[in-house]
């Protein structure tokens, strides 16, 4: 496999595949210290994986749809998993044991932990009579005694909510969907503070940076968007020629030396929408683009399908990303990647 880096062409970043779902990934996430490393599919499975190897540890079954969404504690002590067969479920991540199973109204996009834990946010897609909605859970440290039943529901968006994440301190929840906007909402009371239209279609997927100053946005209208989080203005635009599934920022952007003011994005046409097997029309690559000149800087392709999840580990050395293929492509930088002027 070869990563090109502008006119640069290394052998040295070998991925590792990582193959241990038998349908398309739908989601992956490091644990806080980044040794573990999480995935889920359309084949109703969540899978555990070592980061630094790629060995399989384990896989969590008893989903009966596609699991679209986890999350794991700071402790990785419990796995939150979020499905199509209208359930979540938390797991004991070192047993595999299924602990809680709570029923939903449609089939669950999304789902995270809050700072500390101690609450879960779930994404349902509207469903008969209901309507999309997002979900907060006071979390039980007895499992035995976890409400079924929602602290609040909000509502908001038209259309699918891709996912949702917690806002520093837990003070605001961020969603993004299928009707182009980006929403933000007050935690405690429910109700709606902002609502941005700046994307020109559906909005896939939402990203924090590590100190959660700022977040990405990735786009079907075949942009990401970084945004200030406390002002919610618009800091960069990356153009692409392509929809975008997924987008991360480097972990090194601050106290790194030197810093990677790096972003990645992941994406591709609809399989529907590809008329060839060629990985370069149906542009599968994961680029690489300048934080802040906003320039594509790099690519680095492998995948036979359009990517659907990007992570960079937390240390800023490697990342993952997870396609329609079925497979995990684990990557680790080469020194280069640290030491060459080209990617300041």
């Amino acid at each position: 496999t070869q990563s090109t880096w502008g006119i640069f062409v290394h052998y040295n970043m070998r991925p590792i595949l990582l193959k241990g779902h038998e349908r398309p990934i739908t989601f992956l996430k490091y644990n806080r210290e980044g040794d573990l490393l999480f995935t889920c599919s359309k084949d109703s499975k969540a899978t555990l994986w070592w980061s630094d190897n790629g060995e399989r540890i384990g896989t969590y079954q008893g989903h009966t749809g596609a699991v679209w969404s986890l999350d794991v504690t700071d402790d990785s002590r419990r796995l939150i998993t979020g499905a199509a067969d209208n359930s979540v479920k938390i797991w004991d991540v070192q047993t595999g044991e299924e602990l809680v199973s709570i029923g939903h109204t449609g089939p669950v996009r999304s789902v995270a932990y809050s700072l500390g834990d101690r609450r879960a946010v779930t994404v349902t897609d509207s469903f008969m009579e209901h309507p999309a909605g997002i979900h907060i859970f006071e979390l039980d440290e007895n499992e035995e005694r976890q409400s079924r039943h929602p602290l609040r529901t909000l509502h908001g968006h038209e259309g699918k909510i891709n996912e949702v994440l917690w806002g520093p301190l837990n003070e605001a929840l961020y969603s993004v969907g299928d009707d182009g906007t980006i929403r933000v909402f007050d935690t405690e009371t429910g109700s709606q503070l902002h609502c941005i239209q700046e994307h020109k279609k559906g909005v896939n997927a939402i990203a924090f940076s590590k100190d959660q100053t700022m977040f990405i946005t990735s786009s079907s209208d075949h942009t990401a968007k970084l945004w200030d989080t406390k002002t919610l203005k618009c800091l960069k635009t990356y153009q692409t020629e392509r929809p975008v599934n997924a987008a991360a920022i480097s972990p090194l952007y601050s106290n790194a030396n030197p810093p990677r003011y790096h972003v990645i994005l992941g994406g591709g046409q609809e399989a529907r929408d590809v008329t060839t097997t060629s990985t370069r029309v149906g542009k599968f690559d994961v680029k690489f683009f300048h934080m802040i000149y906003e320039e594509e800087i790099g690519s680095v392709k492998g995948h036979f399908g359009p990517v659907n999840t990007l992570a960079f580990h937390p240390d800023g050395r490697s990342f993952s990303s997870g396609a329609e293929d079925g497979y995990i492509r684990l990557h680790h930088f080469d020194n280069d990647y640290f030491s060459a002027r080209r990617f300041d």
